[in-house]
Parts: structure tokens; C-alpha cells; sequence
């Protein structure tokens, strides 16, 4: 992302805010895997989004109207012997040379100096309950200032949610964002046609997950999520990331596995049989998840709400079930008596960008929200037909599901990962070579 669009970002979201006002956006903090072993650090989305920098322990300030300059950063200072063992650190000098920021503070003097900048404002922009430790620094140095207020110390009189802007802006993705998110989606579609390539009856799960850590790592990714990679039962498990099982032939695998490239995520899911043919059975269920989810791309366009692409993907699914017999009832009573969430139980999609599960409103008041150009979502129907006593068993153990990311234009939907093979003469003829 250039510093160009970043500085764009943090212009706009200073209009938004108006004179008066004052922005305060934390870092994420390294966290402890076990003893003094830390997880992979990924930087908190929002902050990211605003100010490019990639270190821990930070905070980001915009003020509209400051003087000395509207972006402030607080961040660690630089430290030559903790650098030996964890590596450079930009320090405020090159906060202010390499990252943009207008004025720049080691983070240990965030106490003394940012309180006197929130004495200047009348409202503070600031999302609680997302970083804990620090929502309270920001109530005590609030707090502090209203015990003041006698001595005539101006206190803000009013603390907004940041995330009614910020989101908002974040949900209406720009060209740079969408070229990452093009690219994410096309290197993890071809991880998807390789990875069936590859996939063989006796295989384990976790054979098959290792594949995609492989190609994605290659190719200068990371998971943007911890891979799903389920066979036979396991693909109606919906969250099952255990990836500990035997795929054997005859079986689906489920395999819901994105890429992240340079904090932008992709999404998809494909599933695909171990042996590389689908049995009759098999090819039945998966048509109507795949006819389902051409359903719902084609309502992925401006004017249908976000409820439109869901409710697409249900009318195709319960005609599905009601065709096999699965379930007996007019297709009308089964949707309106939610019979078929047994076997259909999420939603159609969620919003995509910097966070998998990303940012924006789904409804406006009580209203879904209108589609509109520049907006990402996924489109995931699927059906799951688990072992049961009043289930046939020919049904059994069939897990389904295909998700692909699509961009809303004026022109129609873009899929971003349609180079994933899905289509059963497509996915039979690439486990064939």
C-alpha cells in the first residue's frame, strides 16, 4: 500500500471528524503462546489501515487541525540491545521519516503528552472494548481531567465510537486495495487447483493443510486463517481445523483455506472427492451447492440488499432437499419453518477485506443494507448431511461447501477467485493429471 493512499485515508477520515476533535487508534500488543514464546505478531487491522506501520506497542493520534500536524505517533523508542535480539525498530525519527507521521513521541511518554492534546478537544473518537488494558489509560486520563474542571482544564464532552467512521470507510475498497485482493484470490485459487493435484487417498489431513502453507508461504503469503481441511464427517464440522484424520477413498474433502497477502485476505472453500471421481451420490449434492451459489453471485449486484444473495442460496438448497428426499414438504414450508438449517445452518457470506470476517454494517436502522460498487463479499452456501438414524445412509457424511469473493461493480459481480476450480467436469479433469 503506498504512503500516498494512506496519508488519502487519514485526510479523509479528519474531514469526516471535523475541527474540534481528536483520533486515537492502539496498536495490537505481541501476545504469549506459552512462557516467553510469542505468536506470529499481526498487526491490529484498523491502526494498519490508517498509518502503515507495522510494530507493536503503538498508538495513533489524529487531531484535525493541529498546529504541528494532524498525525501523531506514539511508539517505542529505539533500543540497540533489544534490537540484536528482536530486530530494528523505527523509533520516532523514523516514524516521522518512513511512516508519514507529522510528530512522533517514544511511547513511554504517551501519560504525560497525549491527556494535554485531549484537553483541546470536544470529542474523542475512540472504539472501546477492543483493546482492554488501554480503554482503561484512556478512562483514567479522562477521569483525570474532569477532576480539574474547577481549575478550569476543558475536558471533551463527548466520546464516539471510531468504528462508525473508520468502518464505514474501510467497507468501499480503492483500487490499491483491490489489486492486493485480486492477487490474494488468485494465488490462493491456484494453491486450490494444485493442492487437488496432489490430494490421494491415505493422505492425511494434515499432509494436504501443509500444501497450502507450502504454496502460500512461496509465494510471499500467510494463512488468513488457520485452514480448515476436513474428510468424509469431518467436512460437517464447520469450524474443524483438528486436520488430524486418514482421508480415504470414496470421501469428500472440505478444504476452506484463504491467503493473506500484505494484510488483505481471500476466502475460499472447495471441496472435492480423495479419489478424484464423485460417486453418483455425491455429484447429486454437490450441483445443488453449486447451483446455489451461482444463485447468489448473480444478486450480487448495486441495488439487492445484503440479505438477496442468502435468501437465492436458500430457495436453491431446499429445492435441492426436497428433490432427493432428504426433506419432505413443499419448499415453501420448509424455508418458512427454517427446516432445512439441519442441514444448512450459517449464513450465505460476510463482508471481506483487511479481516476475513471484515468490517461494515450489515443493516442500515432495520433495513439489510443496499449493495453498492467496491464492496468484497464472500458467497458460501453448502449443505451438511451428517450421520443420523432418520437420515438414509447413502446421504451420510456428505459435507459441501463453495466459497468464492466477489466484488460488487456497476457491471456485475467479479469473482476474484474464480481461477479455483469448481465445477465437477473441472475438478475431476485436474485430479486427473
Amino acid at each position: 500500500m503506498t504512503s500516498k493512499e494512506i496519508v488519502r485515508r487519514r485526510t479523509q477520515l479528519a474531514e469526516m471528524m471535523g475541527p474540534g476533535t481528536i483520533a486515537i487508534v492502539p496498536a495490537a500488543s505481541e501476545r504469549l503462546r506459552n512462557r516467553d514464546v510469542h505468536y506470529p505478531f499481526r498487526q491490529d487491522s484498523d491502526f494498519f489501515y490508517l498509518t502503515g506501520f507495522p510494530e507493536p506497542d503503538a498508538v495513533a493520534v489524529i487531531a484535525p487541525g493541529r498546529k504541528q500536524g494532524e498525525y501523531v505517533l506514539f511508539c517505542r523508542d529505539r533500543d540497540p540491545e533489544k534490537e540484536v535480539w528482536d530486530g530494528y525498530r523505527a523509533g520516532p525519527e523514523g516514524a516521522c521519516r518512513d511512516y508519514g507521521a507529522d510528530d512522533a513521541f517514544p511511547i513511554e511518554d504517551i501519560d504525560d503528552i497525549l491527556p494535554s492534546m485531549l484537553e483541546r478537544t470536544e470529542r474523542v473518537y475512540y472504539t472501546m472494548g477492543t483493546h482492554g488494558s488501554f480503554d482503561q489509560r484512556l478512562i483514567g486520563w479522562l477521569n483525570r481531567l474532569r477532576q480539574q474542571a474547577r481549575a478550569g482544564v476543558h475536558i471533551p464532552w463527548e466520546l464516539v465510537s471510531l468504528e462508525h467512521l473508520l468502518h464505514e470507510m474501510r467497507l468501499f475498497k480503492g483500487r490499491a486495495e483491490l489489486s492486493l485482493m485480486r492477487k490474494a484470490g488468485k494465488l490462493a485459487a491456484r494453491t486450490h487447483r494444485q493442492a487437488m493435484q496432489r490430494c490421494r487417498p491415505g493422505m492425511f489431513e494434515y499432509e494436504l493443510a501443509a500444501e497450502y502453507t507450502y504454496e502460500f508461504a512461496k509465494q510471499g503469503c500467510e494463512h488468513a486463517y488457520p485452514p480448515i481441511v476436513g474428510a468424509g464427517g469431518n467436512g460437517c464440522v464447520l469450524h474443524y481445523i483438528e486436520n488430524s484424520s486418514q482421508m480415504k477413498d470414496g470421501e469428500l474433502v472440505l478444504v476452506d483455506a484463504g491467503a493473506e497477502l500484505n494484510h488483505y485476505a481471500s476466502d475460499i472453500t472447495r471441496t472435492f472427492p480423495v479419489g478424484g471421481r464423485f460417486s453418483d451420490v455425491q455429484r447429486a449434492v454437490y450441483e445443488i451447492v453449486l447451483a446455489a451459489q451461482q444463485a447468489a453471485i448473480d444478486a450480487v449486484v448495486p441495488g439487492c440488499n445484503w440479505n438477496q444473495p442468502h435468501e437465492a442460496a436458500v430457495q436453491v438448497l431446499c429445492q435441492g432437499l426436497v428433490d432427493l428426499g432428504v426433506l419432505k414438504a413443499p419448499v415453501e414450508q420448509v424455508i418458512e419453518s427454517q427446516a432445512y438449517r439441519r442441514y444448512y445452518m450459517h449464513r450465505t457470506g460476510h463482508w471481506l477485506g483487511m479481516d476475513v470476517h471484515d468490517v461494515g454494517d450489515y443493516k442500515v436502522g432495520d433495513q439489510w443494507r443496499a449493495l453498492e460498487p467496491g464492496m468484497v463479499l464472500t458467497v458460501e452456501p453448502g449443505l451438511y448431511l451428517r450421520a443420523s438414524d432418520d437420515l438414509d445412509p447413502k446421504w451420510h457424511n456428505i459435507g459441501i461447501r463453495i466459497e468464492d469473493d466477489v466484488l460488487v461493480t456497476r457491471n456485475g459481480p467479479e469473482v476474484l477467485t474464480r481461477d479455483a476450480p469448481k465445477s465437477i467436469v473441472e475438478i475431476e479433469s485436474v485430479m486427473a493429471r
